[in-house]
């Protein structure tokens, strides 16, 4: 970890950091980004886990409070719920600040929740005045000042247990939650315009309406060559959609972090993904025969090359994940916490020499 004044080292506690997170105990349909955190957080001798609930925000004892999606928090289900979630989000804030307790944020979005009201708006606002550290998971993302970068850890672990399909020649697969911005109707387009009978397309995932159900529906005009499985998948289900493919495609129209793109790497398949900057630096990472790119919105020809590249060029090894190990997430996360409650409590000058910023991902190699 590096500073303006070099190398940054901050001494343990004498007891753990305790960190309240913004979560509630993951269930079974948690992102397994935020189990696999707690659990590599909770493994961590110097870090104390306590996970969220508005009782435990105002009146427990904890060092740090650890913030995900803001908008989780004060968000409710109808106006009444909605203004209740709201009013006890500015008590926890308030806290925060005659408290001096540290408020660490993961910026898992470069841009904030759409649709927010005015007091939303004020709300998120503050969760940024009051965070001591910014965690980013990838160095592209940008950030306020103190950042610290973390990579998203991968998912190898986590499908371990479960068995892995066959790969099918020519079979290939998208997964995952199904939004307008995921540029599934242009994949369907560009893969019917590949005219390829040794070629299927398999398309897995809950939509987010009927109506994006019914466009893709008809997109695929009855073709025999595209299989639709219209739920939100188990782990194991979701195993087996990526594994039985060649090649998994995700044809965002916007990408930035994606947990998709290293399940499938976790998973040992191939991805074709949007050529961004962060998904460039995941190629060089991973090894060659990986991670290929198209630009702009996905064209039969970017199918097919992906497809001819690594047919032609297989990878030796399975996709290098080190940098990604939850271990060196949950040691990088907890050395994040400890400078984030120094720097809280420091004034002066002084504090100045304790911000955190990154010129090497934490989680590196």
């Amino acid at each position: 970890m590096t500073a303006a004044s070099g190398d940054l080292r901050v001494a343990c506690h004498a007891r753990p950091v305790r960190v309240l997170e913004s979560f509630q105990a993951p269930r079974p349909t948690t992102n397994p980004y935020i189990t696999q955190l707690a659990r590599s957080l909770d493994s961590e001798a110097g870090c104390e886990l306590v996970l969220f609930s508005f009782k435990r925000a105002i009146f427990s004892s904890y060092d740090v409070f650890h913030v995900h999606w803001p908008e989780l928090i004060y968000t409710g289900n109808g106006p009444v719920k909605g203004l209740v979630r709201e009013l006890l989000t500015a008590v926890i804030l308030v806290r925060l600040l005659l408290g001096r307790k540290a408020l660490v944020r993961t910026r898992h979005n470069i841009e904030p929740h759409s649709g927010m009201t005015l007091r939303q708006k004020v709300l998120d606002a503050w969760f940024d005045r009051l965070t001591a550290v910014n965690i980013r998971l990838n160095d592209v993302t940008v950030a306020p000042s103190p950042a610290a970068t973390i990579l998203h850890g991968h998912y190898r672990d986590w499908f371990e247990s479960f068995p892995r399909g066959k790969s099918t020649v020519g079979r290939i697969a998208f997964f995952g939650l199904i939004r307008q911005y995921k540029g599934v109707e242009n994949l369907i387009a560009a893969f019917l315009e590949l005219h390829d009978p040794a070629l299927s397309l398999s398309v897995s995932g809950r939509p987010t309406d009927a109506a994006l159900r019914d466009t893709l529906i008809k997109l695929a005009d009855g073709s025999s060559d595209i299989e639709f499985t219209f739920k939100f998948l188990s782990d194991a289900e979701l195993v087996e959609a990526v594994t039985q493919s060649e090649l998994v495609v995700l044809p965002y129209n916007f990408m930035h972090n994606s947990g998709a793109a290293l399940t499938a790497l976790s998973l040992g398949r191939p991805v074709l993904v949007p050529a961004t900057e962060v998904n460039r630096r995941l190629c060089d990472e991973v090894g060659p025969g990986w991670v290929y790119c198209f630009e702009g919105h996905i064209e039969a020809e970017d199918i097919s090359s992906a497809l001819n590249k690594h047919r032609s060029s297989p990878p030796r090894e399975e996709p290098d994940l080190q940098a990604r190990s939850w271990e060196r997430a949950g040691a990088a996360h907890l050395r994040v916490f400890e400078n984030a409650c120094r720097l809280r409590k420091s004034t002066g000058a002084g504090a100045e020499s304790l911000l955190v910023t990154e010129s090497e991902p934490v989680g590196g190699s």
